[in-house]
Protein backbone atom coordinates (compact mmCIF):
# COMPACT_ATOMS: atom_id res chain seq x y z
CA UNK A 1 0.00 0.00 0.00
CA UNK A 2 1.01 3.49 -0.91
CA UNK A 3 1.45 6.03 1.85
CA UNK A 4 0.82 9.99 1.41
CA UNK A 5 4.55 10.87 1.78
CA UNK A 6 5.23 7.76 -1.00
CA UNK A 7 3.07 10.03 -3.98
CA UNK A 8 4.03 12.25 -6.31
CA UNK A 9 1.36 15.34 -5.98
CA UNK A 10 2.60 15.96 -10.23
CA UNK A 11 0.68 12.36 -10.69
CA UNK A 12 -2.76 13.01 -10.11
CA UNK A 13 -4.98 15.72 -9.08
CA UNK A 14 -5.88 12.67 -6.85
CA UNK A 15 -2.88 12.64 -5.69
CA UNK A 16 -2.22 16.22 -5.23
CA UNK A 17 -5.32 16.35 -2.90
CA UNK A 18 -3.87 13.37 -0.94
CA UNK A 19 -0.70 15.49 -0.15
CA UNK A 20 -1.71 18.71 0.28
CA UNK A 21 -4.73 17.27 3.16
CA UNK A 22 -2.13 15.79 4.47
CA UNK A 23 0.69 18.20 4.75
CA UNK A 24 -2.26 21.07 5.85
CA UNK A 25 -3.51 18.65 8.57
CA UNK A 26 0.49 17.22 9.92
CA UNK A 27 1.29 21.60 9.60
CA UNK A 28 -1.96 22.38 12.15
CA UNK A 29 -0.72 19.43 14.61
CA UNK A 30 -4.08 17.85 14.04
CA UNK A 31 -4.34 14.17 14.14
CA UNK A 32 -6.09 11.65 11.30
CA UNK A 33 -8.76 10.75 13.82
CA UNK A 34 -9.71 14.20 15.07
CA UNK A 35 -10.27 15.56 11.27
CA UNK A 36 -12.25 12.27 10.65
CA UNK A 37 -14.37 12.83 13.74
CA UNK A 38 -14.89 16.18 12.76
CA UNK A 39 -16.11 14.90 8.89
CA UNK A 40 -17.50 12.24 10.14
CA UNK A 41 -15.52 9.12 8.52
CA UNK A 42 -13.84 6.45 10.14
CA UNK A 43 -9.81 6.95 10.41
CA UNK A 44 -9.36 3.91 8.01
CA UNK A 45 -11.08 5.54 5.19
CA UNK A 46 -9.09 9.32 5.93
CA UNK A 47 -5.80 7.24 5.80
CA UNK A 48 -6.71 6.32 2.74
CA UNK A 49 -7.99 9.39 1.22
CA UNK A 50 -4.68 10.67 2.52
CA UNK A 51 -2.91 7.49 0.47
CA UNK A 52 -4.72 8.39 -2.41
CA UNK A 53 -6.63 5.19 -2.63
CA UNK A 54 -9.93 6.47 -2.23
CA UNK A 55 -11.92 10.20 -3.25
CA UNK A 56 -12.39 12.34 -0.64
CA UNK A 57 -16.27 13.83 0.17
CA UNK A 58 -17.79 17.04 -0.07
CA UNK A 59 -17.91 17.54 3.21
CA UNK A 60 -13.98 15.93 4.02
CA UNK A 61 -13.20 19.22 1.53
CA UNK A 62 -15.09 21.63 3.70
CA UNK A 63 -13.85 20.80 7.14
CA UNK A 64 -10.85 20.75 5.53
CA UNK A 65 -11.61 24.47 4.56
CA UNK A 66 -12.66 25.22 7.99
CA UNK A 67 -9.82 23.69 10.04
CA UNK A 68 -6.97 25.00 8.21
CA UNK A 69 -8.53 28.05 7.29
CA UNK A 70 -8.15 27.56 3.62
CA UNK A 71 -11.01 29.30 2.63
CA UNK A 72 -12.67 27.25 -0.30
CA UNK A 73 -9.25 26.17 -1.77
CA UNK A 74 -9.91 21.87 -1.03
CA UNK A 75 -13.62 22.33 -1.81
CA UNK A 76 -12.41 23.27 -5.60
CA UNK A 77 -9.43 21.15 -5.15
CA UNK A 78 -12.48 18.15 -4.68
CA UNK A 79 -14.27 19.22 -8.16
CA UNK A 80 -11.45 18.87 -9.74
CA UNK A 81 -10.70 15.21 -8.08
CA UNK A 82 -14.35 14.51 -8.92
CA UNK A 83 -14.13 15.78 -12.86
CA UNK A 84 -11.46 13.63 -12.98
CA UNK A 85 -12.64 10.30 -12.23
CA UNK A 86 -14.56 10.47 -15.29
CA UNK A 87 -12.85 8.78 -18.62
CA UNK A 88 -11.62 11.29 -20.65
CA UNK A 89 -13.26 11.04 -23.36
CA UNK A 90 -16.06 11.98 -21.14
CA UNK A 91 -15.05 15.30 -19.13
CA UNK A 92 -16.05 17.69 -22.77
CA UNK A 93 -19.55 15.81 -22.07
CA UNK A 94 -19.70 16.92 -18.60
CA UNK A 95 -18.77 20.14 -19.36
CA UNK A 96 -21.27 20.76 -21.94
CA UNK A 97 -24.08 19.12 -19.56
CA UNK A 98 -23.38 21.82 -16.82
CA UNK A 99 -23.50 24.69 -19.32
CA UNK A 100 -27.21 23.35 -21.11
CA UNK A 101 -30.25 24.94 -20.80
CA UNK A 102 -32.33 22.36 -21.49
CA UNK A 103 -31.16 18.38 -21.56
CA UNK A 104 -33.28 16.14 -23.61
CA UNK A 105 -32.32 12.17 -22.91
CA UNK A 106 -33.56 8.86 -24.46
CA UNK A 107 -32.42 5.54 -22.33
CA UNK A 108 -33.60 2.07 -23.23
CA UNK A 109 -31.83 0.64 -20.72
CA UNK A 110 -31.01 2.14 -17.33
CA UNK A 111 -32.44 5.41 -15.45
CA UNK A 112 -30.32 8.06 -16.92
CA UNK A 113 -27.29 9.41 -14.59
CA UNK A 114 -28.87 12.30 -13.61
CA UNK A 115 -31.49 10.74 -11.92
CA UNK A 116 -30.00 7.87 -10.47
CA UNK A 117 -29.85 7.20 -7.29
CA UNK A 118 -26.41 6.14 -5.30
CA UNK A 119 -27.74 2.23 -4.90
CA UNK A 120 -28.79 2.36 -8.50
CA UNK A 121 -25.70 3.90 -9.79
CA UNK A 122 -23.49 1.35 -7.70
CA UNK A 123 -26.02 -1.68 -9.43
CA UNK A 124 -25.71 -0.29 -12.96
CA UNK A 125 -21.49 0.52 -12.53
CA UNK A 126 -20.48 -2.61 -10.80
CA UNK A 127 -22.36 -4.55 -13.72
CA UNK A 128 -18.92 -3.96 -15.43
CA UNK A 129 -17.31 -5.60 -12.94
CA UNK A 130 -14.86 -2.54 -12.01
CA UNK A 131 -12.79 -2.91 -8.87
CA UNK A 132 -14.19 -1.67 -5.49
CA UNK A 133 -12.05 1.39 -5.46
CA UNK A 134 -12.66 2.53 -9.57
CA UNK A 135 -16.25 1.58 -8.75
CA UNK A 136 -16.81 3.98 -5.81
CA UNK A 137 -14.64 6.36 -7.61
CA UNK A 138 -17.40 6.16 -10.83
CA UNK A 139 -20.21 6.60 -8.27
CA UNK A 140 -19.32 9.14 -6.69
CA UNK A 141 -18.48 10.93 -10.28
CA UNK A 142 -22.10 10.18 -11.10
CA UNK A 143 -23.80 11.22 -8.57
CA UNK A 144 -21.88 14.96 -8.57
CA UNK A 145 -23.30 15.42 -12.06
CA UNK A 146 -26.61 15.68 -10.51
CA UNK A 147 -25.42 18.58 -9.18
CA UNK A 148 -26.47 20.99 -11.71
CA UNK A 149 -30.39 19.83 -10.89
CA UNK A 150 -30.21 21.49 -7.56
CA UNK A 151 -28.87 24.95 -8.85
CA UNK A 152 -30.29 27.84 -8.85
CA UNK A 153 -31.51 27.97 -12.52
CA UNK A 154 -31.71 23.83 -13.07
CA UNK A 155 -32.07 22.95 -16.89
CA UNK A 156 -34.72 21.81 -18.38
CA UNK A 157 -34.97 18.26 -18.00
CA UNK A 158 -37.33 15.90 -20.71
CA UNK A 159 -36.21 12.15 -20.34
CA UNK A 160 -37.93 9.53 -22.58
CA UNK A 161 -37.44 5.79 -20.88
CA UNK A 162 -38.39 2.53 -22.44
CA UNK A 163 -40.28 0.31 -20.30
CA UNK A 164 -37.71 -1.85 -20.26
CA UNK A 165 -36.00 0.42 -17.78
CA UNK A 166 -38.55 0.27 -15.22
CA UNK A 167 -38.95 -3.65 -15.52
CA UNK A 168 -35.37 -4.33 -15.73
CA UNK A 169 -34.08 -5.11 -11.93
CA UNK A 170 -30.88 -3.35 -11.24
CA UNK A 171 -29.90 -4.60 -7.79
CA UNK A 172 -31.93 -5.06 -4.60
CA UNK A 173 -35.40 -4.90 -4.50
CA UNK A 174 -35.11 -1.97 -2.25
CA UNK A 175 -32.68 -0.53 -4.91
CA UNK A 176 -35.41 -0.62 -7.60
CA UNK A 177 -38.25 0.84 -5.04
CA UNK A 178 -35.79 3.75 -4.22
CA UNK A 179 -35.20 4.07 -7.70
CA UNK A 180 -39.14 4.29 -8.87
CA UNK A 181 -39.32 6.81 -6.15
CA UNK A 182 -36.89 8.93 -7.23
CA UNK A 183 -37.82 9.02 -10.80
CA UNK A 184 -41.76 9.82 -9.34
CA UNK A 185 -40.01 12.42 -7.54
CA UNK A 186 -38.54 13.57 -10.41
CA UNK A 187 -41.57 13.57 -12.72
CA UNK A 188 -43.24 16.16 -10.44
CA UNK A 189 -40.68 18.37 -10.76
CA UNK A 190 -41.75 21.57 -12.74
CA UNK A 191 -38.62 21.70 -14.19
CA UNK A 192 -38.51 17.98 -15.38
CA UNK A 193 -40.85 15.98 -17.76
CA UNK A 194 -40.38 12.23 -17.81
CA UNK A 195 -42.45 10.32 -20.20
CA UNK A 196 -42.19 6.19 -20.78
CA UNK A 197 -42.76 4.40 -24.05
CA UNK A 198 -44.98 1.40 -23.50
CA UNK A 199 -44.22 -1.81 -24.49
CA UNK A 200 -47.14 -1.73 -26.79
CA UNK A 201 -45.72 0.90 -28.78
CA UNK A 202 -43.39 -1.43 -30.33
CA UNK A 203 -40.77 -0.67 -32.27
CA UNK A 204 -39.84 3.31 -32.18
CA UNK A 205 -37.40 5.55 -33.52
CA UNK A 206 -34.79 4.87 -30.60
CA UNK A 207 -33.90 1.18 -31.46
CA UNK A 208 -30.76 2.17 -32.30
CA UNK A 209 -29.94 2.95 -28.98
CA UNK A 210 -29.52 5.69 -25.94
CA UNK A 211 -28.80 9.67 -26.53
CA UNK A 212 -29.01 12.65 -25.14
CA UNK A 213 -29.33 16.10 -26.60
CA UNK A 214 -27.90 19.53 -25.24
CA UNK A 215 -29.56 23.05 -25.27
CA UNK A 216 -26.87 25.08 -24.96
CA UNK A 217 -27.26 29.09 -24.92
CA UNK A 218 -23.76 29.41 -26.81
CA UNK A 219 -22.46 27.50 -29.19
CA UNK A 220 -24.31 25.28 -31.42
CA UNK A 221 -26.59 22.04 -29.69
CA UNK A 222 -25.47 19.05 -29.48
CA UNK A 223 -25.81 15.52 -29.41
CA UNK A 224 -24.43 12.84 -27.34
CA UNK A 225 -24.18 9.06 -28.27
CA UNK A 226 -23.87 6.21 -25.80
CA UNK A 227 -21.40 3.34 -27.78
CA UNK A 228 -20.01 -0.12 -26.64
CA UNK A 229 -16.47 1.46 -25.07
CA UNK A 230 -17.15 5.45 -25.26
CA UNK A 231 -19.42 7.53 -26.12
CA UNK A 232 -19.25 10.40 -28.89
CA UNK A 233 -20.59 13.70 -29.11
CA UNK A 234 -21.67 15.06 -32.46
CA UNK A 235 -22.14 18.83 -33.39
CA UNK A 236 -22.98 18.47 -37.36
CA UNK A 237 -26.28 20.41 -37.60
CA UNK A 238 -27.26 17.55 -39.79
CA UNK A 239 -26.82 14.53 -36.83
CA UNK A 240 -28.66 17.39 -34.12
CA UNK A 241 -31.19 17.68 -36.45
CA UNK A 242 -31.81 13.77 -37.07
CA UNK A 243 -31.57 13.40 -33.17
CA UNK A 244 -33.84 16.30 -32.87
CA UNK A 245 -36.21 14.36 -35.26
CA UNK A 246 -36.28 10.92 -33.71
CA UNK A 247 -36.59 12.82 -29.80
CA UNK A 248 -39.71 14.13 -31.36
CA UNK A 249 -41.16 10.69 -32.62
CA UNK A 250 -40.28 9.38 -29.56
CA UNK A 251 -42.44 11.89 -27.07
CA UNK A 252 -45.08 10.90 -29.91
CA UNK A 253 -45.41 7.17 -28.80
CA UNK A 254 -44.75 8.17 -25.59
CA UNK A 255 -47.15 7.87 -22.77
CA UNK A 256 -48.30 11.66 -21.41
CA UNK A 257 -45.96 12.79 -18.45
CA UNK A 258 -49.26 11.99 -16.32
CA UNK A 259 -49.83 8.47 -17.77
CA UNK A 260 -46.16 7.95 -17.09
CA UNK A 261 -46.41 8.18 -13.62
CA UNK A 262 -49.15 6.13 -13.29
CA UNK A 263 -47.38 3.19 -15.03
CA UNK A 264 -44.23 4.13 -12.88
CA UNK A 265 -46.25 3.64 -10.22
CA UNK A 266 -47.02 0.28 -12.09
CA UNK A 267 -43.91 -1.21 -12.01
CA UNK A 268 -43.17 -0.02 -8.74
CA UNK A 269 -45.49 -2.35 -7.44
CA UNK A 270 -43.79 -5.28 -9.12
CA UNK A 271 -40.55 -4.12 -7.44
CA UNK A 272 -42.14 -4.17 -3.94
CA UNK A 273 -43.15 -7.83 -3.19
Amino acid sequence: MAYADELDPAGSVLWFYAEDLRRRREAAGMTQRALASAAYMSPSMLNKIEAGKRLPTKDLSEVADREFGTEDHFQRLWRLVIRYAYPPWFRPFVDLEEAASAIRSFQVQVVPGLLQTEDYARAVLSAGRPDREALEEQVAARLERQRILTRDTPPELWIVLDENVLRRPMGSTDTMRNQLERLIEAAQTPSNVIQIVPYSAGGHAGVAGPFAALTLDEGPDVVYVDGFLQGQILADPADVKAATRAYDLLTAVALSPDQSIDLIADALKDHSS
